[in-house]
């Protein structure tokens, strides 16, 4: 949540939760649960958590290291598709600040809306 920039906040976990899931809602009781480690949502819980923090559910569920180990077993994206150079790159980008790190993943965002409008025209 720190690297979304979202204050940990059960309630707030909770209001944003409730707004982009289509099954039962959660109480702040609940969001605090998951946000203390208590308890662990389940994997649509999950899954929509993971799309509103713009992070894959495996990294909410193990952590960055263990969802880049288990990409890497799983031949997933980290493998497949990354060079060394974008290797490097993600490193960097993980010794970076959680703020600065919101801050590169909204320039990304940027350009890559405008390369969809680019290609439009």
């Amino acid at each position: 949540m720190e690297s979304a920039g979202i204050r940990p906040s059960p309630t707030l976990v909770a209001h944003e939760f409730n707004q982009r899931y289509w099954g039962k809602s959660i109480t702040p009781h609940a969001a605090r649960r998951w946000l203390l480690g208590a308890s662990i949502p389940m994997q649509d819980k999950l899954k929509v958590l993971a799309d509103w923090l713009q992070v894959s559910p495996e990294e909410l569920r193990y952590g960055v290291a263990a969802a880049a180990t288990h990409d890497d077993q799983e031949g997933g994206l980290y493998t497949s598709t990354l060079n060394m150079q974008n290797r490097e790159m993600l490193k960097r980008y993980m010794v970076l600040s959680a703020e600065d790190r919101k801050t590169v993943r909204d320039v990304v965002t940027a350009l890559f809306l405008a390369s969809k409008v680019k290609a439009q025209d």
